[in-house]
């Protein structure tokens, strides 16, 4: 008699089914989709080379920060403000800074609101974190200093010119002995008034030479040796390793307060700040104006970064009437929020006469049609 096939066999009453083992294709298919899939998690949180920008806080220049007025007069007249004269900035996502994802990325994309751009169109391939923030910190300060020149210069007032201290090279023979923003007032006793000074002191005398730089200091002059150094690509010229620029200032104490912002684009708006406040034309007249642009001593208003993100924080701040360089027209058209008038201004004046007409409720100058 042959025994029965055991598969073929019939279940015993109430005993529960066999569970079928999985096939080598089906255990195949799920470890392949395990991995595929913990491959895109991993793929998604790798840092990848691009920027994104976002819309960042608006700051009132001619109001307070933390109880401490923005733009700080003193020693002169003065007189009152209203309203908002508002500085606009922009958040930064990404390397150098902090490392930026595949899906951060993504999620950036699909926002009008941000823009997401190669790295190496904002940063050097070699550019670290310190060193974009030290720049970047470099030319806020430049910033101010030139919107007090195109101010002074606005109102018919003097201004006073010093040359600073802009950068220190690392490891050159200035590093750790001088420091950005300081005022170079002497060298070996020379009294220094123009950057080209700093340049014939440091070659008149040959390579290994001990210079004696006269710095202002926390308020003090200090004296600073430096010894000279072979420059890296012409060794048989003396340097010590620091660039140099001209630093402007009024009769009259004028302290900017505001920390942790960088970048140039505020100047516009601080001068206009300063403006204010030194004369009795209130500029906003209690409205809520916000706007950007770097300006130079000369009161000439220049492009900056993140247009687009900077009309929406304007607006989402509150404000009616925007201020940009006119060389932005073509970028802002179609990002133009809702309720915000923008006006192109290529001088600080033009900046003053637009704040007059829309006071007395006149028609803006707009960007021409395209």
């Amino acid at each position: 008699m042959t025994a029965p096939d055991v598969a073929s066999a019939p279940d015993p009453a109430g005993a529960a089914p066999r569970r079928r083992r999985p096939g080598s294709r089906a255990v195949t298919s799920l470890i392949s989709g395990g991995v595929l899939l913990a491959l895109l998690v991993v793929a998604g949180l790798l840092p990848v080379p691009f920027v994104i920008l976002s819309p960042g806080p608006t700051f009132n220049t001619i109001g307070d920060v933390n109880g401490v007025p923005l733009v700080e007069i003193s020693d002169t007249t003065t007189y009152p403000v209203t309203g908002n004269l508002d500085m606009t900035t922009i958040r930064e996502e990404g390397e150098p800074r902090s490392p930026l994802t595949v899906y951060g990325a993504l999620v950036a994309w699909i926002d009008p609101n941000r823009a997401v751009l190669p790295r190496e169109l904002l940063y050097g391939d070699e550019e670290t974190g310190e060193e974009v923030e030290q720049r970047n910190a470099r030319m806020f300060s430049t910033s101010q200093s030139n919107a007090i020149a195109a101010a002074m210069g606005a109102l018919g007032k003097p201004v006073i010119e010093d040359v600073v201290v802009t950068a220190v090279v690392e490891g050159t023979p200035a590093f750790g002995s001088l420091d950005a923003g300081e005022l170079i007032r002497r060298i070996d006793g020379d009294t220094i008034t123009r950057p080209d000074d700093v340049v014939d002191a440091v070659r008149a005398k040959p390579v290994g030479s001990t210079l004696v730089f006269t710095v202002e200091r926390g308020g003090e002059a200090v004296d600073v040796e430096v010894v000279s150094a072979p420059k890296p690509d012409d060794p048989e010229v003396p340097y010590v390793g620091i660039t140099v620029g001209v630093n402007y200032r009024a009769e009259f104490p004028i302290r900017f307060t505001l920390e942790d912002i960088g970048g140039p684009s505020a100047g516009m708006m601080f001068a206009l700040a300063i403006v204010d406040k030194l004369t009795p034309d209130d500029l906003a007249a209690g409205g809520h104006v916000a706007g950007t642009g770097t300006i130079d001593p000369a009161g000439q208003v220049g492009a900056i970064g993140g247009i687009r993100q900077k009309l929406a924080g304007a607006r989402g701040a509150g404000a009616t009437l925007f201020l940009m360089p006119d060389v932005h027209c073509e970028e802002a058209q179609g990002h133009i929020p809702d309720g915000l008038a923008v006006v192109p201004v290529s001088t600080l004046q033009d900046a003053l006469d637009a704040l007059a007409t829309w006071r007395t409720g006149g028609t803006l100058p707009t960007c021409p049609a395209s």
